[in-house]
């Protein structure tokens, strides 16, 4: 079972990097990849099945995952970049934002007939666009360079943003469905819980900067220090309130990735490539794990 279990693991490690460098090869967004592999390995061939072969920890570990991916996310918010950003960039990232937000959520309600709840979220999630998708197709796409900069930047700012606001979202939506009573209580416990997150994610992330700028920390600490409070830090806003964890690691990503910290860049690079692996992972996982009953009945509103 052991031994099962660790090809299966291999599998879904070596199929999302590989994935990940026959997109660069072919320079086409990685997601699409990712998708194609997942489903192929999940549901047409039955090569890996996620629920069955990992049981019950894959939950926890798709969520310690996202809770990585999203302080990444925080962190590459740098503030200045948005005060210096061309209006065109400012007014995509605003104005843009909210009208793709609403045009997403009218589009996944009306025409793939999901619940509000379920198209708010969707509707939040596709607001990112993420450089990491942007960025090669870009190269292919032959624009003139002040658009081809528009976007960009749109894509590397937007990132961090529409994973605040999806989780923000997240987090209504969650109390909602909880025994919270009245409508007024649950805005309660989601403002409860929203503070909680600031405090401890940045309350945290203040504690760190000061500790690494004070050489508490030693340079090949700092890193897996940081990775070891992100999860910490996700642990603890949890236990207070449900899934809370998320905001307050990406309150924590943004704080750090706007503080002066010395030796950031290395920080940064080690975070990177940690997101890559994950990013990979999840959504080879995710994907993998569709039942293929439910996509049998998929029909057009689906599309």
């Amino acid at each position: 079972m052991e031994h099962h279990l660790s090809l299966i693991l291999i599998s879904i490690v070596a199929l999302g990097v590989f994935s990940q460098w026959i997109a660069w090869w072919l320079r086409m967004p990685a997601i699409v990849l990712f998708l194609v592999s997942g489903v192929l390995a999940g549901p047409v061939f039955g090569v890996v099945n996620p629920t069955e072969d990992i049981g019950e920890v894959l939950s926890p570990m798709v969520g310690l995952a996202v809770a990585v991916i999203l302080f990444e996310g925080g962190l590459s918010l740098r503030l200045h970049e948005f005060k210096e950003a061309a209006s065109g960039v400012k007014r995509l990232v605003s104005v843009g934002a909210v009208l793709s937000w609403a045009l997403y959520t009218a589009a996944a309600y009306y025409i793939g007939q999901l619940s509000m709840a379920v198209s708010l979220l969707f509707g939040a999630i596709l607001i990112v666009t993420g450089p990491t998708v942007i960025i090669p197709m870009l190269r292919q796409a032959g624009l003139n360079r002040r658009t081809a900069s528009y976007l960009k930047w749109e894509g590397i700012i937007n990132d961090p943003i529409g994973a605040l606001l999806a989780v923000l979202v997240f987090q209504y939506f969650v109390f909602a469905g909880a025994d919270a009573g009245d409508g007024a209580q649950v805005f309660v416990d989601l403002g409860w819980a929203i503070l909680i997150s600031f405090v401890l994610g940045g309350g945290v992330a203040l504690a760190l900067g000061w500790a690494f700028n004070h050489t508490w920390v030693p340079e090949y600490l700092k890193a897996p220090l940081t990775f070891a409070f992100v999860l910490v830090i996700y642990g603890v806003a949890s236990e207070f309130f449900a899934e809370a964890g998320l905001l307050a690691v990406t309150v924590m990503g943004m704080v750090m990735g706007n503080l002066s910290i010395a030796g950031m860049a290395e920080l940064r690079r080690f975070k990177e490539y940690i997101t890559i692996l994950l990013v990979s992972t999840v959504f080879i996982v995710l994907t993998a794990d569709l039942d293929p009953n439910v996509l049998l009945h998929l029909d057009w509103h689906a599309a």
